[in-house]
């Protein structure tokens, strides 16, 4: 089991930036995805950036593709997205998510669809982030 926290959240005007942080700790095998999804309300929730360990592969959803950026930092077992030039539809909360089920990092390094929910057990309780015209 691996126990995720997500940290960056909070109220930004558009056009600006905030970096999420998502830490795992627990049992995390040598080969495993995060990703990150969001959830604004009355909307279902969106994959919109997810990598591998062990992969350059990077999924980005269009609707944030050179905007956001996901990374890691291996060492501190912790995963970023670097959102910027943020607009009043990027206000949701945002959940950061793990698994290394060989489907799952298969989907992600392959590219062959975007990542689902169904394709990850572990989650974080989310972050919120507001952005303000």
């Amino acid at each position: 089991q691996v126990q995720l926290v997500e940290s960056g959240g909070g109220s930004v005007q558009a056009g600006g930036s905030l970096r999420l942080s998502c830490k795992a700790s627990g049992s995390t095998d040598s080969t495993y995805c995060m990703a990150w999804f969001r959830q604004a309300p009355g909307k279902s929730r969106e994959g919109i950036s997810a990598q591998c360990t062990g992969s350059s592969t990077r999924y980005y959803a269009d609707s944030v593709k050179g905007r956001f950026t996901i990374s890691r930092d291996n060492a501190k077992s912790t995963f970023y997205l670097q959102m910027s030039d943020l607009t009043p539809e990027d206000t949701a909360m945002y959940y950061c998510a793990a698994d290394s089920n060989p489907s799952t990092v298969w989907v992600v390094s392959s590219s062959y669809r975007p990542p689902s929910e169904a394709d990850f057990t572990n989650w974080g309780q989310g972050t919120q982030v507001t952005v303000s015209s």
